[in-house]
Protein backbone atom coordinates (compact mmCIF):
# COMPACT_ATOMS: atom_id res chain seq x y z
CA UNK A 1 0.00 0.00 0.00
CA UNK A 2 1.23 3.40 -0.78
CA UNK A 3 1.22 5.03 2.75
CA UNK A 4 1.48 8.63 1.44
CA UNK A 5 -1.33 8.36 -0.92
CA UNK A 6 -3.39 6.74 1.81
CA UNK A 7 -2.98 9.27 4.24
CA UNK A 8 -3.26 11.63 1.67
CA UNK A 9 -6.87 10.35 0.63
CA UNK A 10 -8.52 9.91 4.21
CA UNK A 11 -7.21 13.35 5.08
CA UNK A 12 -8.51 15.17 1.84
CA UNK A 13 -11.83 13.31 1.52
CA UNK A 14 -12.10 14.32 5.67
CA UNK A 15 -12.33 18.52 4.84
CA UNK A 16 -15.07 20.86 3.55
CA UNK A 17 -14.66 21.13 0.63
CA UNK A 18 -12.98 17.42 -0.36
CA UNK A 19 -9.75 17.55 -2.30
CA UNK A 20 -7.20 14.67 -3.41
CA UNK A 21 -3.53 16.04 -4.39
CA UNK A 22 -3.64 16.52 -8.28
CA UNK A 23 -0.33 14.40 -8.14
CA UNK A 24 -2.15 11.39 -7.90
CA UNK A 25 -3.66 11.39 -11.58
CA UNK A 26 -0.55 10.11 -12.66
CA UNK A 27 -1.00 6.50 -12.79
CA UNK A 28 -0.36 4.69 -15.73
CA UNK A 29 -4.12 4.77 -17.47
CA UNK A 30 -3.72 8.68 -16.18
CA UNK A 31 -0.28 9.42 -17.98
CA UNK A 32 -1.79 7.82 -21.04
CA UNK A 33 -5.53 9.95 -20.71
CA UNK A 34 -3.20 13.37 -20.33
CA UNK A 35 -1.19 12.36 -22.97
CA UNK A 36 -4.71 12.50 -25.44
CA UNK A 37 -5.69 15.20 -23.74
CA UNK A 38 -2.89 17.30 -24.98
CA UNK A 39 -3.53 16.56 -28.52
CA UNK A 40 -7.29 17.68 -28.25
CA UNK A 41 -8.44 20.78 -30.06
CA UNK A 42 -9.34 22.80 -27.43
CA UNK A 43 -6.66 22.07 -25.02
CA UNK A 44 -4.34 24.87 -26.79
CA UNK A 45 -1.59 25.40 -23.82
CA UNK A 46 1.21 22.63 -25.07
CA UNK A 47 0.88 23.85 -28.67
CA UNK A 48 1.52 27.72 -27.50
CA UNK A 49 4.47 27.10 -25.42
CA UNK A 50 5.79 24.90 -28.42
CA UNK A 51 5.25 27.43 -30.85
CA UNK A 52 7.39 29.79 -28.19
CA UNK A 53 10.26 27.02 -28.61
CA UNK A 54 9.97 26.56 -32.03
CA UNK A 55 9.70 29.86 -33.23
CA UNK A 56 11.62 32.12 -30.20
CA UNK A 57 14.47 30.14 -28.82
CA UNK A 58 17.15 32.72 -30.76
CA UNK A 59 15.08 34.95 -28.85
CA UNK A 60 15.27 33.69 -25.74
CA UNK A 61 18.87 33.19 -25.54
CA UNK A 62 19.21 36.68 -26.63
CA UNK A 63 17.12 37.53 -23.69
CA UNK A 64 19.08 34.94 -21.23
CA UNK A 65 22.14 37.00 -21.99
CA UNK A 66 24.31 33.59 -22.22
CA UNK A 67 27.55 33.88 -23.93
CA UNK A 68 28.98 31.79 -26.09
CA UNK A 69 32.40 31.78 -24.72
CA UNK A 70 30.91 30.89 -21.21
CA UNK A 71 29.86 27.14 -20.18
CA UNK A 72 26.34 26.81 -18.36
CA UNK A 73 24.35 24.91 -16.81
CA UNK A 74 20.11 24.36 -18.35
CA UNK A 75 18.27 22.45 -15.69
CA UNK A 76 14.73 21.36 -16.40
CA UNK A 77 12.81 20.87 -13.11
CA UNK A 78 9.83 17.66 -13.96
CA UNK A 79 11.48 17.48 -17.85
CA UNK A 80 9.02 15.14 -18.70
CA UNK A 81 9.69 13.83 -22.79
CA UNK A 82 11.40 17.11 -22.75
CA UNK A 83 10.06 17.65 -26.44
CA UNK A 84 9.31 21.84 -26.09
CA UNK A 85 13.27 21.88 -24.86
CA UNK A 86 14.31 20.07 -27.54
CA UNK A 87 14.02 22.83 -30.10
CA UNK A 88 15.66 25.14 -27.91
CA UNK A 89 18.47 22.43 -27.59
CA UNK A 90 18.67 22.27 -30.87
CA UNK A 91 19.41 26.54 -31.61
CA UNK A 92 21.96 25.89 -28.71
CA UNK A 93 23.80 23.29 -30.26
CA UNK A 94 23.76 24.78 -33.97
CA UNK A 95 24.79 28.61 -32.58
CA UNK A 96 27.79 26.28 -30.58
CA UNK A 97 26.87 27.59 -26.87
CA UNK A 98 28.34 25.26 -24.51
CA UNK A 99 26.05 23.60 -22.13
CA UNK A 100 25.71 20.62 -20.25
CA UNK A 101 21.80 19.59 -20.02
CA UNK A 102 20.30 18.58 -17.02
CA UNK A 103 17.07 17.45 -16.69
CA UNK A 104 15.46 16.52 -13.10
CA UNK A 105 12.56 14.59 -12.68
CA UNK A 106 10.73 11.59 -10.24
CA UNK A 107 10.16 9.46 -13.12
CA UNK A 108 12.80 7.19 -14.77
CA UNK A 109 11.21 5.76 -17.29
CA UNK A 110 10.64 9.53 -18.46
CA UNK A 111 14.49 10.79 -17.74
CA UNK A 112 15.75 7.42 -20.06
CA UNK A 113 13.31 8.61 -23.06
CA UNK A 114 14.60 11.97 -23.38
CA UNK A 115 17.91 10.97 -22.56
CA UNK A 116 17.46 8.35 -25.53
CA UNK A 117 15.82 11.08 -27.83
CA UNK A 118 18.72 13.58 -26.57
CA UNK A 119 21.52 10.58 -27.85
CA UNK A 120 19.23 10.79 -31.62
CA UNK A 121 18.82 13.86 -32.18
CA UNK A 122 21.44 15.79 -30.47
CA UNK A 123 24.94 13.21 -30.14
CA UNK A 124 26.99 16.30 -29.54
CA UNK A 125 24.66 17.77 -25.89
CA UNK A 126 26.10 16.82 -23.12
CA UNK A 127 23.29 15.36 -20.85
CA UNK A 128 23.11 14.44 -16.63
CA UNK A 129 19.74 13.18 -16.06
CA UNK A 130 18.70 12.90 -12.63
CA UNK A 131 15.51 11.64 -10.77
CA UNK A 132 14.60 12.85 -7.33
CA UNK A 133 13.59 15.86 -5.94
CA UNK A 134 14.09 19.55 -7.21
CA UNK A 135 15.45 20.98 -4.15
CA UNK A 136 17.87 18.43 -3.26
CA UNK A 137 19.62 18.02 -6.68
CA UNK A 138 19.88 21.87 -6.85
CA UNK A 139 21.37 22.25 -3.37
CA UNK A 140 23.94 19.35 -5.15
CA UNK A 141 24.40 21.41 -8.44
CA UNK A 142 25.09 24.77 -6.46
CA UNK A 143 28.47 23.69 -5.92
CA UNK A 144 29.19 24.13 -9.17
CA UNK A 145 30.29 27.68 -10.22
CA UNK A 146 28.87 27.61 -13.85
CA UNK A 147 26.11 30.17 -14.60
CA UNK A 148 22.36 28.05 -14.45
CA UNK A 149 19.63 28.62 -16.44
CA UNK A 150 16.19 27.05 -15.22
CA UNK A 151 13.45 25.64 -17.31
CA UNK A 152 9.84 25.02 -15.52
CA UNK A 153 7.39 24.76 -18.66
CA UNK A 154 3.88 24.05 -18.76
CA UNK A 155 2.54 26.23 -16.69
CA UNK A 156 3.21 23.81 -13.68
CA UNK A 157 3.50 26.43 -11.24
CA UNK A 158 -0.20 27.16 -12.03
CA UNK A 159 -1.06 23.97 -10.51
CA UNK A 160 -0.20 26.03 -7.04
CA UNK A 161 -2.34 28.04 -4.84
CA UNK A 162 0.03 31.48 -5.52
CA UNK A 163 1.29 31.57 -1.56
CA UNK A 164 3.02 28.34 -2.37
CA UNK A 165 3.64 29.08 -5.80
CA UNK A 166 5.90 32.55 -3.68
CA UNK A 167 7.26 29.84 -1.35
CA UNK A 168 8.20 27.39 -4.02
CA UNK A 169 10.21 30.28 -6.07
CA UNK A 170 11.95 31.34 -2.31
CA UNK A 171 13.02 27.55 -2.28
CA UNK A 172 14.33 27.78 -6.04
CA UNK A 173 16.09 30.98 -5.33
CA UNK A 174 17.86 29.63 -1.75
CA UNK A 175 19.33 26.75 -4.01
CA UNK A 176 21.34 29.28 -6.83
CA UNK A 177 23.22 31.74 -7.10
CA UNK A 178 23.41 35.55 -7.95
CA UNK A 179 22.75 35.96 -11.84
CA UNK A 180 21.00 32.46 -12.37
CA UNK A 181 17.74 32.96 -14.25
CA UNK A 182 14.58 30.62 -14.67
CA UNK A 183 12.45 30.52 -17.40
CA UNK A 184 9.11 30.08 -16.25
CA UNK A 185 6.25 29.18 -18.84
CA UNK A 186 3.11 30.18 -17.61
CA UNK A 187 -1.22 29.93 -19.44
CA UNK A 188 -2.02 33.60 -19.25
CA UNK A 189 -5.50 34.82 -18.48
CA UNK A 190 -8.22 34.63 -21.24
CA UNK A 191 -11.57 34.55 -21.53
CA UNK A 192 -14.18 31.43 -20.37
CA UNK A 193 -14.72 30.82 -23.54
CA UNK A 194 -11.36 29.56 -24.37
CA UNK A 195 -10.30 28.37 -21.21
CA UNK A 196 -13.11 26.29 -19.78
CA UNK A 197 -13.10 23.91 -23.00
CA UNK A 198 -9.37 23.20 -23.03
CA UNK A 199 -10.29 21.37 -19.33
CA UNK A 200 -13.33 19.94 -20.66
CA UNK A 201 -12.90 18.40 -24.39
CA UNK A 202 -15.46 17.76 -26.33
CA UNK A 203 -15.03 14.05 -26.63
CA UNK A 204 -14.70 13.47 -22.50
CA UNK A 205 -11.05 12.72 -22.10
CA UNK A 206 -10.49 15.14 -19.24
CA UNK A 207 -13.84 13.44 -17.83
CA UNK A 208 -12.29 10.31 -18.17
CA UNK A 209 -8.96 11.21 -16.67
CA UNK A 210 -10.15 13.26 -13.75
CA UNK A 211 -12.76 9.81 -12.83
CA UNK A 212 -9.86 7.70 -13.39
CA UNK A 213 -8.73 8.90 -9.91
CA UNK A 214 -11.63 7.38 -8.52
CA UNK A 215 -10.95 3.87 -10.71
CA UNK A 216 -7.51 4.26 -9.21
CA UNK A 217 -8.47 4.31 -5.67
CA UNK A 218 -11.14 2.01 -6.37
CA UNK A 219 -8.19 -0.68 -7.14
CA UNK A 220 -5.46 0.03 -4.89
CA UNK A 221 -7.52 1.02 -2.04
CA UNK A 222 -10.45 -1.75 -2.40
CA UNK A 223 -12.80 1.29 -2.54
CA UNK A 224 -16.78 1.32 -4.24
CA UNK A 225 -16.71 4.43 -5.95
CA UNK A 226 -19.82 3.84 -8.53
CA UNK A 227 -18.78 6.12 -11.12
CA UNK A 228 -21.62 6.66 -12.70
CA UNK A 229 -22.68 8.47 -9.41
CA UNK A 230 -20.13 10.76 -10.22
CA UNK A 231 -19.26 13.55 -12.85
CA UNK A 232 -16.15 15.56 -13.92
CA UNK A 233 -17.18 19.09 -12.66
CA UNK A 234 -14.51 21.95 -13.92
CA UNK A 235 -14.98 25.72 -13.10
CA UNK A 236 -13.56 29.11 -14.35
CA UNK A 237 -13.22 32.14 -12.29
CA UNK A 238 -12.53 34.44 -15.04
CA UNK A 239 -12.21 37.69 -12.72
CA UNK A 240 -9.58 35.65 -10.32
CA UNK A 241 -8.55 33.74 -13.43
CA UNK A 242 -8.37 30.35 -11.83
CA UNK A 243 -9.25 27.40 -12.89
CA UNK A 244 -10.16 24.24 -10.94
CA UNK A 245 -11.08 20.27 -11.57
CA UNK A 246 -13.84 18.81 -9.53
CA UNK A 247 -15.60 15.57 -9.35
CA UNK A 248 -19.50 16.18 -8.57
CA UNK A 249 -21.40 13.37 -6.21
CA UNK A 250 -24.52 13.23 -8.21
CA UNK A 251 -26.20 11.81 -5.51
CA UNK A 252 -26.30 11.50 -1.29
CA UNK A 253 -24.30 8.42 -0.85
CA UNK A 254 -21.54 6.51 0.75
CA UNK A 255 -18.47 5.04 -0.40
CA UNK A 256 -16.19 2.85 1.46
CA UNK A 257 -12.73 2.55 1.15
CA UNK A 258 -11.76 -1.20 2.46
CA UNK A 259 -8.46 -0.46 2.78
CA UNK A 260 -8.72 2.23 5.00
CA UNK A 261 -11.56 1.45 6.88
CA UNK A 262 -12.66 4.59 6.48
CA UNK A 263 -16.33 5.49 4.72
CA UNK A 264 -16.93 8.88 3.10
CA UNK A 265 -20.16 10.22 2.86
CA UNK A 266 -21.05 12.56 0.43
CA UNK A 267 -24.28 15.21 -0.35
CA UNK A 268 -25.48 15.60 -3.92
CA UNK A 269 -23.94 17.79 -5.58
CA UNK A 270 -21.25 17.97 -3.31
CA UNK A 271 -17.51 18.29 -5.20
CA UNK A 272 -14.09 16.71 -4.30
CA UNK A 273 -11.32 19.05 -5.98
CA UNK A 274 -8.63 17.52 -7.67
CA UNK A 275 -6.77 20.28 -9.14
CA UNK A 276 -6.28 24.20 -9.80
CA UNK A 277 -4.64 25.73 -12.55
CA UNK A 278 -3.73 29.60 -12.23
CA UNK A 279 -3.70 31.82 -15.10
CA UNK A 280 -1.39 34.38 -15.37
CA UNK A 281 -0.99 38.49 -15.82
CA UNK A 282 1.66 40.77 -15.36
CA UNK A 283 0.61 41.99 -11.87
CA UNK A 284 0.00 38.47 -10.86
CA UNK A 285 3.58 37.09 -11.19
CA UNK A 286 4.67 40.17 -10.04
CA UNK A 287 2.80 39.42 -6.89
CA UNK A 288 4.09 35.89 -6.81
CA UNK A 289 7.34 37.11 -6.73
CA UNK A 290 7.30 39.82 -4.38
CA UNK A 291 9.42 38.84 -1.50
CA UNK A 292 11.79 36.55 -3.57
CA UNK A 293 14.91 37.44 -4.78
CA UNK A 294 13.29 37.03 -8.73
CA UNK A 295 13.11 40.00 -10.98
CA UNK A 296 11.19 39.43 -14.25
CA UNK A 297 13.41 40.75 -17.39
CA UNK A 298 11.73 39.21 -19.90
CA UNK A 299 8.27 37.70 -21.59
CA UNK A 300 7.60 35.89 -25.01
CA UNK A 301 4.43 34.63 -25.82
CA UNK A 302 3.01 32.86 -28.84
CA UNK A 303 1.03 34.58 -31.72
CA UNK A 304 -2.18 34.83 -30.04
CA UNK A 305 -0.85 35.76 -26.70
CA UNK A 306 -2.34 32.93 -24.75
CA UNK A 307 0.80 31.36 -23.13
CA UNK A 308 3.99 33.18 -22.26
CA UNK A 309 7.47 32.37 -21.05
CA UNK A 310 8.99 34.81 -18.48
CA UNK A 311 12.38 35.29 -17.65
CA UNK A 312 13.35 35.87 -14.47
CA UNK A 313 16.75 36.84 -12.71
CA UNK A 314 17.99 36.43 -9.64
Amino acid sequence: MNKIFAKDIKEGLSQFPKQIPSKYFYDERGSSLFSEIMKQPEYYLTNAELEIFQLKSKEIIEQLKVRKDTPFELIELGAGDGYKTIEFLKVLEKEQYQYDYIPIDISQKALDQIKSTVANQLPETTIYPKKGDYFEILHDLKKSSHPKVLFFLGSNIGNMKDELANTFLKRLAENLSKGDQLLLGVDLMKSKSIIYPAYNDSKGITSAFNLNLLERINREFDANFDLLKFKHCPEYDEELGIAKSAIQSMDKQSVEIKALDFIVHFEAGEMVYTEISRKYSNSILDKICSGTEWEIKGKLTDHRGYFADYILEI
